[in-house]
């Protein structure tokens, strides 16, 4: 067979297919049936055309996978605004324990809680919001600190280990090396040796912190953080608990001002 008459015996079924695509009501799901075979039997067809036209082809996936990308984040916008528009509705509740590190008045009617991982640098921008939000709420917030060390970060858990066990000691010295360590993040670097200059320059006992670092208190503290963290779907850091609706991010300023706005409109806050 010449050249011409197999590429004809080719093209026919496939030119056939396509004409009764347009023109005929046969089955949809058949007709592509049809034209797959086609194409699973002659894939030169394909390969040739590629061959022919790879500019053409490459544009063609560059908008398919652009469009799919859009849709995708078309979809996982909408499922965000499902997701925040149902917790703003059923709040989550969460308990705040007595071993908890707590800064501001238990009565504040904003809570703010946060999982945080020392050495990751987004909860170092997430700090700075916490901070812009106790500024500007005053006596009306409290912000509660959390754990959620991620295992890529080296220095992350044992950080989580100094504050709770410079906690037993005096939880406004705690915050007091919270703040510093954000401050000073890059120096984590340095490992532990870091972690202890802090902690002397705050005048804590260095004997007791040396045996409380590792104590089962301290371990368990950060093991509840990190369940707790997980039960209400954090994986990574920072996140957020704003009067039971989550923040998974360190989102700016803005956002979170919105939340209570809209806490306050639904009647769920009196501030």
């Amino acid at each position: 067979m010449n050249v011409t008459k197999k590429t004809h015996k080719i093209l026919f079924p496939l030119t056939l297919t396509a004409t009764l695509l347009f023109a005929s009501c046969s089955s949809e799901k058949q007709l592509k049936k049809d034209i797959a075979k086609i194409l699973e039997e002659n894939p030169e067809l394909v390969i040739s055309s590629i061959r022919k036209n790879p500019e053409k082809y490459i544009m063609a996936l560059n908008s398919a996978a652009k469009q799919a990308s859009q849709k995708m984040a078309q979809n996982r916008h909408q499922e965000e605004l499902q997701q925040f528009e149902k917790s703003l509705d059923n709040p989550i509740t969460l308990t705040i324990n007595k071993d908890d590190a707590i800064r501001g008045a238990m009565s504040a009617p904003i809570t703010l809680v946060e999982f945080s991982d020392f050495q990751c640098p987004f909860c170092s921008r997430g700090n700075n919001v916490v901070d812009q939000l106790r500024a500007k709420y005053g006596s009306k917030i409290k912000f509660v600190y959390k754990h959620l060390p991620l295992d890529f970060h080296k220095q992350a858990l044992i950080s989580a280990k100094y504050f709770e066990a410079i906690k037993l000691q005096s939880q406004e010295k705690a915050f007091k090396f919270h703040d510093e360590l954000f401050k000073k993040q890059r120096k984590l670097e340095n490992g532990e040796r870091f972690l202890k200059e802090i902690a002397k320059s705050l005048n804590v006992n260095m004997s007791k912190l040396s045996k409380d670092i590792h104590s089962k208190v301290v371990e368990k503290k950060i093991s509840t953080d990190v369940e707790q963290a997980h039960q209400l779907g954090f994986q990574g850091t920072p996140g957020f608990l704003l009067n039971g609706v989550p923040i998974k991010g360190a989102y700016p300023l803005a956002h979170f001002e919105k939340i209570i706005d809209e806490l306050v409109k639904r009647r769920k806050l009196q501030i």
